[in-house]
């Protein structure tokens, strides 16, 4: 098989006539949506447990296992991206070496920090292609992947197909690496383009085709999943087409996963942009519509909690209690008296109070030193839900 050679963008054959329908809906539905964002005071907090929840099922889709619920109860565990020490049974990370998914549960972790890391850097400057090696960097630091020069464009020909199987059989060969600089400078100047310039004549078709190619050209020996599906919610914020990077897109492609890569391979194969850019536009609009009613819903929730904690509890660190536990929905009793800023026996009784009320449940009883993890069950199925 030969190495797919990247066109100069925008593609030449778009068919804008047939995406007009999708391109109407997706820009309503993202409208939509930012209007929800916009109406939520701190999205990074309601919004977290959708953010790790992204983490995961973009990981997933590369192979990994790990569940919403796994990485939230290791991290109410260990503290939040905490350490706990070589010496103390931890490994070089400084996490718990006897969880059964703690690879995958790192890879996820370093997702969400990969995203927040690129986000403050998006806040002081416009994304580059030395950004997303730097955020390629963080993404691989100590998990699989991390002996696969992190943050730097590949100097090997790399190729995709099941192991073992020889380059002639690949299911997919990138450009060489003597292409690649070329490809990724004429990717970014592509990306610098904004809706005044007459090669785009929307911005999430321009979206759909730099997706499309960054994960084509392959510029990186392992990641190149990963960060291309982060791309999307950084242009869109970057673009200002929503007013926050919260945007969860690996949902759908995860439920649609063969059809995600078949559209990818028809770009390289048959030059078949157009079919790329509707499945995209169609996983925008769609998302857009379930991230709206997954954000109403925890905003319903988040009030509806507003008036039933100071009821049940009558404490006045109830705002700081109904905050930690939407941005931490399964924590220990130590670790939430920590991130709320309450007393830890104001903390307590609030923990018991809660829970005889079955806002909160008991994930696990706590065994001498150690405390109840407690579960937000009510935003965790909310978070999980592909259906609203």
């Amino acid at each position: 098989m030969e190495p797919y050679t990247p066109e100069k963008l925008p593609p030449k054959k778009i068919d804008w006539e047939e995406h007009v329908p999708l391109i109407s809906r997706a820009n309503r539905a993202l409208a939509r949506y930012d209007g929800v964002l916009l109406g939520i005071i701190n999205p990074q907090i309601l919004l977290s447990p959708l953010a790790t929840h992204e983490a995961v099922l973009s990981s997933r889709i590369e192979g990994t296992q790990a569940s919403l619920e796994d990485v939230l109860e290791y991290e109410a565990q260990v503290g939040y991206e905490g350490k706990v020490g070589y010496e103390a049974g931890g490994d070089r990370m400084g996490h718990p070496r006897d969880h059964p998914r703690i690879d995958d549960i790192h890879e996820v972790i370093n997702y969400r920090k990969a995203m927040r890391a690129a986000v403050d850097e998006m806040n002081e400057r416009t994304l580059t292609v030395n950004m997303i090696c730097d955020i390629h960097r963080i993404l691989l630091a100590g998990v699989r992947g991390e002996s696969r020069a992190p943050g730097e464009i590949r100097r090997i020909q790399n190729y995709i197909a099941p192991p073992g199987t020889p380059i002639e059989r690949a299911i997919f060969v990138p450009p060489t690496p003597p292409m690649l600089m070329d490809a990724l400078s004429d990717w970014e100047i592509y990306l610098q383009r904004d809706e005044k310039d007459p090669l785009v004549k929307d911005s999430l078709v321009q979206l759909a085709i730099l997706k499309a190619q960054f994960e084509l050209i392959h510029p990186f020996l392992d990641g190149n999943g990963r960060i291309g599906r982060m791309l999307v919610p950084l242009i869109l914020y970057g673009k200002k087409i929503i007013s926050s990077p919260n945007f969860y897109i690996s949902d759908y492609l995860e439920r649609n996963r063969d059809v995600y890569y078949e559209r990818l391979l028809a770009i390289s194969r048959d030059g078949d942009w157009n079919g790329w850019i509707g499945f995209f536009l169609q996983a925008v609009a769609e998302q857009a519509e379930l991230n709206s009613r997954k954000a109403r819903a925890i905003l319903a929730l988040y009030d509806d909690m507003k008036v039933s904690v100071p009821e049940i509890t009558g404490s006045k660190y109830s705002i700081q209690a109904i905050d930690a536990i939407f941005s931490r929905p399964i924590f220990n009793a130590r670790e939430f008296s920590k991130i709320s800023a309450i007393p830890r026996e104001s903390a307590a009784k609030m923990l018991k109070e809660l829970r005889s009320k079955e806002i909160l449940e008991i994930l696990t009883e706590g065994k001498g030193q150690r405390p109840n993890t407690y579960i937000f069950a009510k935003l965790i199925e909310i978070t999980r839900v592909d259906a609203l």
